[in-house]
């Protein structure tokens, strides 16, 4: 296809990238006026609404095999009910969103190493990845021990985040065992659902009240259609495309990009470890995912 809308194709990659980044500030900017699983099952339920118009406007194509769409709800169970509700809910504990950021961003190392070793013919750990994954995990370990000192990191807030990063590492390699092509606006409608159907019974639990004031109507509307309408719109484009595998090498700026705009909107600390973690971090994830399977690591990029 040829035409103006491809010469902004080389920026498409890195323009997704920050709309990923973004989620992470979202959940700070909105947790002061929500208790997570309300916030998550509005948004949930009107990314439904949306998707549903969507598919109906465009008559797309349902699966034929209609096991997938059981495998689609558990794909929306773990990468959305459960990712997003572990990192929202980690945010609201107190969990600044670069530390977030930064210990969900291993998913890449974790996917790649798990299918490196996992598969019918395992493939052996180069060098360099061994290096990358110690760099990966010194820089965490650097961040979570200057975060201990400062008191931001408590047992509840790692735990719930920590489950965020198994939950998108078991569902991407949940996707790529089980879940076969498929429109992406059908995928995204079915997710949505499955997590809107487990968030709304937990999100009744809550006594906290939704407070409908500006910062919150601001996060669920960039919620809404920036993260989930707009950036399943551009891996849409970028898979049709083939940049897939660009958006993947690329997973590993998501840690510093969010920790720079937490810093600038928040006033979250930059401090040298910090600073220091994010790059080890960065590079590690960098060395893992380069070599084995890139491919896996893109296909974690369906869940925001």
């Amino acid at each position: 296809m040829n035409g103006p809308r491809d010469g902004a194709l080389p920026w498409m990659p890195a323009l997704f990238v920050v709309i990923w980044s973004t989620g992470f500030i979202v959940a700070r900017y909105g947790m002061p006026h929500a208790p997570p699983m309300g916030f998550l099952a509005w948004r949930f339920a009107l990314s439904v609404l949306l998707f549903a118009a969507w598919v109906g406007w465009s008559r797309a194509a349902w699966p034929q095999d209609r096991r997938q769409l059981l495998h689609l709800a558990v794909l929306g169970l773990l990468i959305q009910a459960g990712y997003l509700g572990g990192v929202w809910s980690a945010v609201k504990l107190g969990l600044g969103a670069g530390t977030t950021a930064l210990i969900v961003g291993l998913q890449p190392v974790l996917t790649a190493l798990w299918v490196a070793r996992a598969s019918r013919t395992p493939q052996p750990v180069a060098p360099l990845q061994w290096l990358g994954l110690a760099l990966g995990f010194g820089g965490l370990l650097l961040v979570v021990g200057d975060k201990l000192g400062a008191g931001e990191i408590t047992p509840a807030n790692l735990a719930l985040c920590v489950l965020a990063l198994l939950a998108i590492t078991a569902g991407t390699l949940y996707q790529k065992r089980f879940v076969g092509p498929c429109d992406v606006r059908i995928a995204n409608l079915v997710q949505l659902a499955a997590a809107f159907a487990v968030t709304l019974p937990l999100a009744l639990l809550e006594t906290e009240p939704v407070r409908l004031v500006p910062e919150l109507a601001g996060a669920m509307l960039w919620s809404v259609f920036g993260l989930t309408l707009g950036g399943s719109s551009l891996l849409y484009l970028l898979i049709r495309r083939g940049a897939a595998t660009h958006v993947a090498s690329l997973m590993y700026l998501v840690p510093p990009c969010t920790a720079l705009m937490a810093w600038l909107m928040f006033g979250e600390p930059l401090s040298p470890a910090m600073l220091a973690g994010l790059g080890a971090t960065a590079v590690g994830v960098a060395l893992v995912v380069r070599a084995p399977l890139p491919q896996a690591a893109a296909q974690r990029i369906g869940g925001r």
